[in-house]
């Protein structure tokens, strides 16, 4: 990669934790923007302004289902003296040429009717008889059931004001606003938006394609029976999860036996795929972890900045790490450790920012909180290594969950956040303050 010259490179070097962050982030860049329709593009980023071609609502209308009327010819009305008007007519919504509305007058409105010519408000059907002279009614009957509710008189037993019940036209947005901002990340609500003021598509940079793949001939699926010296592969399915959690497209790969030609191969069939690739296991120093032996003829090292860089860091549990780009397109590549633990702070702290900075995000990482540690003894950690500790956080606490073991996935279950011990700190005593990663 362009950035690792500058990193450290002897065989004995270790990485920072930011040293490793930062050479990712300088190498992964947004994806180039697409025009999506509007469900495709939920989850997406905005990539320009969006403003308003028609004012919302567009028409002054009714929030209420009642009458519209004229304000002098309800002005005094009770229920003892009731207004009693003329009833020239139904507005039903959608309605395109809707009756006038004279002196002494009425017409039946629906909610989000518009408001006819000559109405200044609106009264609820609760105020009146709804047309039927039997005081004041409770609702307002379906126009097939009483059509003649459409006609005849209806009594008003309240005034009403100017623009009451009424929706002003613009009064939500104004033609020419901003209605979005580039940046904004596409959620329910802003889609709702969007097609409200008649956008049936939208430019965003496009959710990531993510694929996720595990190695080692001891996984076995979920599912099936385990023979002695295996286990179930349990890193691909949380990478997964946890790429989705992020806002990418996430495809799982089933685990990859210890052979560097097939892992070679799986990995370049799915580049069609990726946007970025993440494998999990078989980047540490053992005999048999190949993603190493296989990614060294699959990069791209003879283009500038092309290649996968293997490298230790400062860090536990995650020391053994990859990072770099293959294939024609470059594609960039994360290869994580195979321990659960170290697989799972990895993506967090790496994978996920990463996925993030694809998508055209700004807020990158995890909220960080400080918190007062609550533990039966004190936490140690090994000089010159950033430790990661599952725990559990709540009203400004933090509670240390399982051991620092690396396979302890049952621990990790029960965190929601990561206990941030620094480098230069071997023992964090109780009651002392630390740093903490959320991860709910």
């Amino acid at each position: 990669m362009s950035s690792a010259a500058t990193r450290p490179t002897g065989p004995d070097d270790l990485w920072s934790v930011d040293e490793h962050l930062d050479d990712i982030l300088a190498t992964v860049r947004p994806l180039e923007p697409i025009e999506l329709q509007l469900l495709d593009a939920q989850g997406c980023v905005l990539v320009e302004n969006v403003t308003v071609p028609v004012s919302l609502p567009p028409f002054d209308n009714s929030s209420m289902d009642g009458y519209a009327v004229r304000v002098a010819d309800v002005a005094g009305a009770s229920e003892e003296f009731p207004a009693a008007l003329e009833v020239v007519g139904d507005i039903a919504a959608g309605a395109a040429d809707p009756v006038r509305v004279g002196p002494g007058q009425a017409a039946r409105i629906m909610t989000g009717a518009p408001l006819p010519p000559g109405a200044e408000a609106v009264v609820p059907v609760e105020w009146t008889d709804g047309g039927l002279g039997e005081g004041p009614a409770s609702g307002m009957r379906a126009r097939s059931l009483a059509p003649e509710g459409a006609e005849g008189q209806v009594h008003v037993y309240r005034p009403a004001e100017a623009r009451a019940h009424v929706r002003a036209e613009g009064s939500d947005v104004r033609a020419g606003e901003l209605a979005l901002k580039a940046g904004t990340v596409l959620g329910a609500p802003q889609i709702a938006l969007l097609a409200a003021i008649g956008r049936g598509t939208v430019r965003v940079h496009p959710r990531p394609r993510v694929v996720v793949l595990s190695t080692g001939s001891e996984l076995v699926q979920p599912g099936e029976e385990l023979a002695p010296g295996q286990i179930h592969d349990s890193n691909s399915f949380a990478l997964t999860a946890a790429a989705r959690d992020a806002g990418a497209i996430a495809y799982r790969v089933g685990a990859v036996a210890d052979d560097a030609e097939t892992l070679r191969t799986t990995i370049e069939d799915q580049l069609i795929r990726a946007d970025l690739l993440v494998t999990t296991g078989g980047v540490s120093v053992g005999a048999y972890d190949v993603v190493k032996e296989a990614l060294s003829s699959v990069g791209d090292e003879d283009e500038p900045g092309g290649g996968v860089d293997f490298r230790r860091l400062a860090m536990q549990p995650g020391k053994p790490q990859g990072f770099g780009t293959i294939g024609p397109d470059h594609t960039p590549l994360l290869a994580l450790p195979g321990n659960p633990v170290s697989s799972y702070v990895s993506f967090e702290l790496f994978v996920r920012p990463a996925i993030r900075a694809l998508m055209g995000l700004t807020e990158l990482h995890r909220p960080r909180a400080r918190a007062v540690l609550k533990a039966d003894a004190a936490l140690r950690s090994p000089r010159g290594r950033r430790q990661f500790l599952r725990g559990r956080y709540a009203d400004g606490e933090v509670t240390p969950v399982g051991g620092a073991g690396s396979h302890l996935i049952a621990a990790l279950a029960k965190a929601d956040a990561l206990i941030v011990v620094p480098e230069d700190t071997e023992s964090v005593e109780p009651g002392g303050e630390v740093e903490v990663v959320l991860l709910g």
